[in-house]
């Protein structure tokens, strides 16, 4: 559901009020999910991400000594950065090792995302809990040893 909302001082806001429309501006049914949203995250969301994205940063943060194609892995929360290299001392940017990665989960039911020029980008959903998580891992860790034994 589309919503936009901008801030500024009140030197700049000097229009009359109502003078200025958005395309996602005063949508009923927008804002009645934005607010629905705002609401499940303060019932706890915000603190499943911390705890299940606290729990897949230990499963994964060896991935660099034990894959050689990933760089580093970062993030925090359930927003998780995983860069793939062709050399982890140079950290030469390896983008199609990368796509090969992203490729790879997708055929096994994995969503990721690329990002930047050699990075994957995981975000699952704030409702995420262990058991998926480790379906996910599973799955990224085959991914990267398929596509690195290619090699």
């Amino acid at each position: 559901m589309p919503v936009a909302a901008f801030i500024a001082k009140d030197s700049v806001m000097n229009w009359k009020v109502g003078s200025h429309g958005t395309t996602y501006g005063g949508n009923p049914v927008c804002l009645a999910a934005a607010s629905a949203t705002f609401d499940l995250i303060k019932s706890g969301l915000m603190a499943n991400a911390e705890k299940v994205g606290n729990y897949i940063f230990s499963k994964i943060s060896d991935w660099p000594s034990r894959f050689k194609i990933v760089g580093d892995v970062r993030g925090k929360g359930l927003m998780i950065g995983v860069e793939i290299v062709r050399n982890q001392r140079t950290k030469e940017k390896a983008a199609d090792l990368r796509d090969a990665v992203v490729t790879n989960a997708f055929h096994r039911g994995l969503l990721t995302l690329g990002s930047g020029e050699n990075s994957i980008r995981m975000s699952p959903p704030l409702i995420i809990d262990e058991e998926q998580a480790d379906c996910a891992i599973r799955i990224m860790e085959e991914s990267i040893a398929e596509v690195q034994k290619a090699l």
